[in-house]
């Protein structure tokens, strides 16, 4: 399912760079983290969301990496380029073998079907 994104043709070649390292080091430390762990979990200070979705894996005993970026009146800029790399509106990201899933709500779902579980293999989970 590809999402609209603007042909490069149709950028000037004067800002192609500026787009191309608009907060690269943002996505590039989310990149990094995402290659080096199975479950990682990015979101920010004040929102409810990143929370549910790091509880829910503690109660299930997966382990994760979790990136926070700010809050709701800092870093927002740099937390758009995550969303405009993802193309997943809000907070919490959560990425599950390279992959990104959604969010907290998603998260859950795939916990109580159980299809978390079969995606980690079981690996350090309490009940798997």
């Amino acid at each position: 399912m590809p999402r609209p994104i603007l042909d490069e043709s149709r950028v000037h070649p004067a800002i192609r760079s500026r787009l191309a390292g608009h907060h690269a080091d943002i996505v590039q430390e989310v990149e990094a983290a995402v290659a080096a762990n199975r479950v990682v979990v990015v979101g920010m200070a004040q929102n409810p969301f990143p929370r549910k979705a790091r509880r829910a894996l503690d109660a299930i005993g997966a382990p994760y990496r979790y990136l926070g970026y700010g809050s709701y009146f800092s870093q927002w800029r740099r937390r758009n380029a995550l969303k405009m790399w993802t193309g997943w509106p809000t907070f919490p990201m959560v990425f599950v073998n390279g992959v990104l899933i959604g969010g907290a709500a998603e998260l859950q779902r795939l916990i109580d079907s159980g299809e978390l579980a079969l995606m980690l293999g079981g690996a350090g989970m309490a009940g798997a």
